[in-house]
Parts: structure tokens; sequence; C-alpha cells
């Protein structure tokens, strides 16, 4: 899957946490355009990951959920090692994870977590 869809997966968990989640809400919060956000429901959808009705709310399927929650188990772990091992600022952390998330590997990551917890 790539970046972008990843993106598009976890803001949509984040979103369904606060209810339903709509075309609209996405295109706002990642400051992209609907018809982009359609093309990135469809892909997503094809995947298996969502079911997005005609005009209306997007849902998120058992294996996207499964997807997002390791997406942003990802994402909390590497704000936690940014901020807490290197004493990144926190909105700082929150955007470099952003960046990360999509590129370590779970090697790496593990090594990490193991670093934090030694601490």
């Amino acid at each position: 899957m790539t970046q972008s869809l990843e993106d598009y997966l976890e803001m949509i968990s984040f979103l369904a946490d606060e209810g339903a989640v709509r075309v609209t809400d996405i295109a706002l919060r990642l400051g992209v355009s609907k018809p982009s956000v359609l093309s990135a429901l469809k892909n997503l959808e094809e995947k298996g990951f969502i079911v997005h009705e005609h005009y209306g709310n997007v849902r998120l399927t058992d294996a996207g959920i499964q997807r997002a929650n390791l997406i942003r188990g990802r994402h909390h772990d590497l704000t936690n090692f940014l901020v807490q091992a290197l004493g990144v600022k926190d909105e700082i952390a929150e955007k470099d994870a952003c960046q990360m998330e999509h590129f370590l590997s779970a090697e790496t990551l593990s090594a990490m977590k193991a670093f934090l917890s030694k601490r």
C-alpha cells in the first residue's frame, strides 16, 4: 500500500473515532480535494479496507481496522521515541513520525520500542 493510501486509512480511523466519516471531512483534514479523496477511497475499497456508500459515509472493514491500528501504532511508537529518547518537541515529533512511519522496518521499530522500555 502506498504512503498516501496509508495516510487516508489512518485519517479515516481517526475520524471514525469521532463519529461518521464523510468525504468532506477527510478532504478538510488532509487538505486535499474531494476528487482526490474519492480516488483514494476507490483504491481502499478495492483492497477491502473500507466500504463507501455512494454519497454516504465511509466505514472501515475488519481488515481496514486492523491495518489502521497497525499504522496508528507505528505512528504512536515513533512519536514517543522522538519525544522521550531524543527530546523532540511534540508538534515536530508528530510531523516527523507521520513521514517515518511509512519507511522504517518492523525490526527498527521494535528496537526503538525496546530502547524506550529499558529507560
